[in-house]
């Protein structure tokens, strides 16, 4: 997306085509950095052959595991509930059932699938499985983006496929994988902009305006950030954890924005943000997501039975200093801050803790997955008992390298001012911090599924130094090479050492001991 420049004085600046032609300067050639790859084309075909890929390996046998027919684990909350939105049009409305207590974007997303397929687990399911498959798309072109190479971002897309995280919670009727599928377009978005930015004030640059004003040019609408505004509306209409990522990426894109005045010559870079930037971005990173939360209700408005639309009529609710508001918001009002109450209140009971409850600081290695479903009475092992389950569990051959690669993300951003890890770290920590805050709470691994995309850029960065650069030599590029190709296989081999128990396929009891290496996987 482009725009046209303005000078402070609003006139529009067309370019010189003389000074087209002058070689760049070196505050433009610090904005600009190194460019895209210029193999779009090829990019394109890496990227769409590696998306089909994941597409079916996510979609294959996609009905099954259920429960004789019935959903599995947390399928059995949000796949009823999306049959009532299926149902009524749009949201829910089952009081006796009363755990209505996200937002009902997804609900309505799986719905359609279940429109498409019916109540059974290919309708239940496709809505998730295609936005993970989404998924593979948007990480191989981020991963391109930070790293200016179609290699890696084919490499980050094979790492992606071969996720447990993200396989079997693309293959589960919950809510987690579409909010690692909006969180990941928002952040991609956020690295759009950064680029956009810095490509304008390189055209300011050029044409000798930057400093017309101390606080730098005005940068003209950025699409880039409004859309990231939108991703991040559609993750809060989805969980209130996109509550933390308008932080994150609020905070992330005010640092791009100084660090690129500074990089353009900007007398004051940070009172130029703050005076040129932070407003436009309050506006579009923290007002859009709550205009698009209050737009996810949308049926929930328009209906007179769903569930707590007319709470403070029915509680008889006095209005008192929010009397000047309409009746359906106030009782919006009290119906999120009786879900807020059932949130805070969801601890773990002392004397009967949840046999696969985890906490956050088990998640970064998955040192406690989560058993999905178990059937130890199938058949089609070779043996007269088969076991058939499905386990949450983050191949370890990525996941177990979570802790180096954040320490190594963290000495980079601090003592190498890579912008690139460090956009990756706040990704990664901007959905993982906040569940330190009330570790009483009850907690399971799949609250992790948002951190496995990142995860997989901050390793796709990581081998991207290991591959080094081509001006290294052919000897040092050929070792390089070796050592990614290794791992990627060893990566691919671990996935598929696995995929019985993310599949749920029949194996003999035998395989199933096996398959759960440590003593906390059981």
């Amino acid at each position: 997306m482009t725009a046209v420049l303005t000078r402070p004085d609003d006139e529009s600046v067309r370019p010189d085509p003389v000074e087209a032609l002058r070689p760049p300067t070196d505050r433009e050639l610090t904005l600009l950095g190194r460019g895209m790859p210029a193999d779009r084309l090829r990019g394109w075909v890496v990227t769409l052959v590696l998306t089909l890929i994941g597409g079916i390996v996510r979609l294959q046998n996609l009905g099954e595991p259920t429960d004789k027919g019935s959903p599995v684990f947390d399928e059995k909350h949000y796949v009823p509930q999306a049959w009532q939105v299926l149902r009524n049009g749009g949201y829910e409305d089952n009081y006796g059932y009363e755990l209505v207590v996200h937002p009902p974007l997804a609900k309505q997303l799986i719905a359609i699938g279940e429109w498409l397929f019916g109540y059974n687990g290919w309708g239940w399911r496709i809505m998730p499985a295609l936005a993970g498959t989404l998924m593979v798309l948007l990480v191989i072109r981020i991963a391109r983006r930070l790293t200016r190479s179609t290699l890696l971002g084919g490499i980050a897309g094979i790492l992606v496929i071969s996720d447990g995280v993200l396989h079997l919670q693309s293959r589960m009727g919950m809510l987690d994988i579409f909010i690692a599928l909006f969180v990941l377009a928002a952040f991609a978005c956020v690295l759009a902009d950064r680029d956009q930015v810095r490509e304008r004030l390189a055209t300011a640059v050029r044409e000798g305006w930057i400093n017309e004003s101390v606080w730098g040019p005005k940068l003209g609408f950025r699409w880039w950030r409004f859309a990231t505004g939108l991703m991040i509306g559609l993750t809060f209409g989805v969980k209130w954890s996109a509550l933390y990522y308008i932080v994150a990426f609020g905070l992330l894109t005010v640092f791009f924005d100084v660090a690129a005045r500074r990089a353009a010559g900007v007398e004051r870079p940070w009172l130029g943000t703050i005076r040129r930037d932070v407003a436009p971005a309050l506006w579009a990173i923290l007002v859009i997501p709550f205009l698009m939360y209050f737009a996810a209700y949308w049926a929930w408005f328009a209906s007179e039975t769903a569930t707590d639309r007319h709470y403070t009529e029915i509680k008889d609710i006095a209005p008192g200093f929010w009397s000047w508001m309409p009746p359906a918001l106030r009782s919006l009002g009290d119906y999120t801050a009786n879900v807020l109450h059932f949130h805070e209140t969801l601890v773990t009971p002392k004397d009967s803790p949840h046999p696969w409850e985890s906490k956050p600081w088990t998640w970064p290695m998955g040192l406690r997955p989560m058993l999905y479903s178990y059937n130890g009475e199938v058949t089609g092992c070779g043996e007269a008992r088969c076991i058939s389950a499905t386990m949450l569990i983050g191949t370890p051959a990525m996941w177990w390298l979570a802790i180096p690669m954040l320490g190594w993300a963290a000495w980079r951003s601090i003592f190498r001012a890579d912008w690139r890890y460090a956009a990756v770290l706040v990704g990664y920590l901007g959905g993982y911090v906040f569940w330190f805050t009330n570790i009483d709470r009850q907690m399971y691994f799949f609250y992790a599924t948002p951190l496995a995309a990142f995860l997989v850029l901050g390793l796709t960065l990581c081998l991207g130094q290991i591959l080094g650069s081509a001006r290294r030599g052919f000897e040092r590029r050929g070792t390089g090479l070796l050592v990614v190709s290794l791992y990627v296989g060893l990566v691919v081999a671990n996935f598929a050492w696995l995929w019985p128990i993310l599949n749920g396929i029949a194996i003999t009891n035998g395989q199933w001991e096996a398959e759960r290496w440590l003593p906390s996987w059981r």
